[in-house]
């Protein structure tokens, strides 16, 4: 089919048949909410919803400045509400208009409403506590991760406060031998909110990807460059990523903003999941515990109960519900579901089997089963406790250089943590261990061993004597890159 589309259209003229020119404008995203800004972070800064919860709390607790001293620089952070402040709202149209010009400030202040029946608005949006301080002046004083999430903080909100940006859009349609193309294509107008702030975005598939177009009149002839047929296929939905499920939860009304990044650091701590890349993979313990709690508690793993227990204790803090009566209508459905799965023992096989492996114990002779611990993989005998066997899956430690002490072989390895450090492979007799790699050279002070380490541009040589001064600093040697750009006697070809 798609061969005979090509054949049929390729030695046609292609006629622009119909070209429609309009203005359209994109207003500027709310505040952040604590959902919002975790999505946003994650999906920009790279970090985790704990790791993006860890720096906000540190920004709202306070940051040495210098003579200022201590100084929060975000609001509250646990916040659903995407109100602002009537001060703010002030404070913040006087730095536009300073920074940006007049025009970046709306006619109309711009105003949001939070979404959602549950959202409890008891504090205002996410925002800097004051626009003076700026991320810039600001950073001496903040980690990298810190002052990344305060710069986003800061861009967004005041992007919030802004006009909205527009854009010169160009719809287009083609015609070749009756068969219809259709292009759209925009370019920037006014610049607006995006002055200082673009959001975040999932990955478009390619035919939503917008281009720039170039200037097209009805009844232009063009020149067919290329054909590029293409199948495309209905994908399946990505697994969820920390990002997108938050987002699902804050929609379903499952859990508080306090309560996402808790939410996804048990499901990983206990390895209900794994990531891959970004995405979150639920593991054969995971999809076990899940089928036994849907058996016997399934009116209460459900969305919707998640969802309207939320509300019930929303109205006991507002006083419009006992508690006693919440409390009690849960635990008498509860009670019963709970003693029925005691009495079955399939939890006992919730964790999934061991793998078996093509390694034999040296002890006992049994194949040896692949097991994970704290710092990762094993191998492991199958017949704990009789036999405790077990073998790292670390790759060989190498061997780097002689020990200074008793001459045999320093091998390169690896803490529980990670580090690489030195150590000699007579670990029984000789205690030989350095965290810089040891060198056959002599220092020309003290006559001690040397020890070597490097950064991302140096290499440094010091003596091993902690006593002794003695250092040499050189250069790494640059790596030089082949030039691809000219052409024969060193010419470009255009």
């Amino acid at each position: 089919m798609m061969d005979r589309v090509i054949a049929h259209i390729k030695d046609s003229d292609f006629v622009v048949t119909s070209v429609k020119k309009s203005v359209t404008k994109s207003h500027a995203p709310a505040p952040f909410t604590t959902s919002s800004m975790q999505q946003d972070a994650i999906n920009k800064l790279n970090l985790s919803s704990k790791q993006v919860m860890a720096c906000a709390q540190e920004l709202y607790e306070g940051v040495a400045l210098g003579d200022e001293g201590k100084v929060a620089l975000v609001t509250y952070i646990r916040s659903d509400s995407v109100r602002v402040s009537d001060e703010a709202r002030v404070n913040a149209k006087a730095y536009i208009e300073k920074r940006f010009g007049a025009e970046y400030y709306p006619a109309k202040p711009n105003i949001y409403k939070s979404k959602g029946d549950n959202v409890q608005d008891a504090h205002e949006a996410i925002r800097p506590t004051h626009f003076e301080r700026t991320p810039e002046s600001v950073k001496p004083y903040l980690s990298a991760s810190n002052y990344k999430l305060y710069k986003l903080i800061y861009e967004r909100f005041l992007a919030s406060q802004m006009a909205e940006a527009t854009y010169n859009s160009v719809s287009a349609e083609i015609e070749a031998n009756d068969c219809q193309f259709k292009v759209t294509g925009k370019t920037p107008k006014f610049a607006g909110y995006t002055a200082i702030y673009m959001e975040s975005k999932a990955v478009k598939d390619d035919e939503e990807k917008e281009v720039k177009l170039p200037k097209l009149i009805k009844g232009d002839k063009l020149n067919l460059l290329q054909l590029l047929p293409e199948q495309k296929f209905t994908k399946p939905s990505p697994r969820y990523t920390e990002s997108s499920l938050i987002k699902a939860m804050e929609e379903d009304g499952i859990g508080r903003p306090a309560t996402y990044a808790p939410t996804l650091t048990i499901l990983t701590t206990r390895k209900y999941v794994e990531k891959e890349g970004k995405f979150l993979k639920p593991t054969e313990l995971g999809m076990n515990v899940t089928d036994l709690l849907q058996k016997y508690f399934s009116s209460i793993i459900n969305v919707d109960f998640t969802a309207k227990m939320e509300d019930d204790l929303d109205k006991v803090a507002n006083e419009k519900l006992e508690w006693h009566d919440l409390i009690r209508s849960f635990y008498d459905k509860f009670l019963p579901q709970l003693k029925s799965a005691n009495l079955d023992n399939s939890s006992q096989s919730l964790k999934p089997q061991p793998v078996v492996s093509d390694v034999k114990c040296e002890k006992c002779g049994a194949y040896m089963v692949y097991r994970e611990g704290r710092y990762g993989k094993f191998l492991a005998c199958p017949n704990y406790p009789k036999c405790k066997n077990i073998k790292s899956l670390a790759e060989p430690a190498k061997a780097v250089a002689k020990c200074p002490k008793c001459g045999k072989q320093v091998f390169m390895r690896k803490s529980k943590k990670g580090k690489i450090f030195y150590a000699c492979e007579d670990s029984e007799n000789c205690k030989f261990m350095s965290w810089d790699l040891p060198l056959d050279e002599k220092c020309p002070k003290c006559d001690c061993y040397l020890v070597q380490k490097e950064t991302k541009n140096k290499i440094i040589k010091r003596c091993s004597n902690p006593d002794c001064d003695y250092m040499q600093m050189t250069d790494k040697p640059k790596v030089e890159e082949p030039d691809t750009t000219s052409g024969e006697n060193g010419e470009n070809n255009e």
